[in-house]
C-alpha cells in the first residue's frame, strides 16, 4: 500500500524524500537549525524545491553549515560564493549568511543555544495543526509575525514572517502535516 504523504510534496523523489524524513520533525540541533536558516533564507522568493536540488552545493559552498567559520567570512569568500552557479547567487542573500551566523553565535551566547531560544516561542512544544489540505495552512501567522520581528531587532536579514513560518514547519516547531499523511 502506497504511503498517503502531504499533497505538496507528491510526485517528486526528492520532495517525497524530505517530507518523509525531515520536515516537521523537531530539530533540537543548532548546527541544523542554522541549516534551515540559511536554507529558508535564501529561498525567499523562490520554490522550496529549488532551494532542495541546490542543498548540497549549499552545504560543500557555506563549509557545511559551519556557523562559525560563516560568521568571519571576508570580502575574497563572499565574491567566490557570488560567482558559485551552484548555489543562489543573489549579493545581499550571501551577505546576510554571514550577518545571521554572526547574530546566531550572540543568540548562543545570550540563551545557551539557539534551540533555547527558538523553541521558546512554542514553549518547548511543537505547535500541532489540523489541517486537511496543505493549501489550507497559513502562510504566516502572529506567531511568525513575532519571530520574525524578533530576530529582525536583533539584526536578521531574510527573516520576515513568510519565511520564518516555512522554518518553523521545516525544524517542527510547527507540525503543519496534512491530517491523513503518515507523519501526522
Amino acid at each position: 500500500m502506497k504511503k498517503q504523504r502531504c499533497g505538496w510534496c507528491v510526485g517528486d523523489v526528492l520532495y517525497e524524500t524530505y517530507h518523509d524524513k525531515e520536515w516537521g520533525k523537531p530539530v533540537f540541533d543548532d548546527t541544523i537549525l542554522f541549516e534551515f536558516l540559511i536554507l529558508e533564507t535564501f529561498q525567499a522568493g523562490l520554490s522550496w524545491i529549488t532551494i532542495l536540488r541546490k542543498r548540497e552545493n549549499f552545504r560543500t559552498a557555506f563549509s557545511n553549515f559551519d556557523y562559525k567559520k560563516i560568521a568571519s567570512y571576508n570580502d575574497d569568500k563572499l565574491e567566490e560564493l557570488r560567482n558559485n552557479s551552484g548555489i543562489i547567487r543573489n549579493k545581499l542573500k550571501i551577505k546576510s549568511a554571514v550577518t545571521n551566523a554572526q547574530n546566531f553565535i550572540k543568540i548562543q551566547d545570550e540563551f545557551g543555544s539557539f534551540s533555547n531560544y527558538i523553541w521558546a516561542f512554542v514553549n518547548h512544544k511543537p505547535i500541532k495543526n489540523t489541517w486537511k489540505n496543505y493549501k489550507d495552512a497559513p502562510a504566516n501567522t502572529p506567531l511568525s509575525d513575532t519571530v520574525s520581528k524578533d530576530l529582525k531587532k536583533r539584526g536578521f536579514k531574510f527573516v520576515g514572517s513568510t519565511v520564518m513560518y516555512a522554518y518553523m514547519q521545516a525544524t517542527g516547531l510547527i507540525n503543519d502535516h496534512e491530517t491523513n499523511c503518515f507523519c501526522f
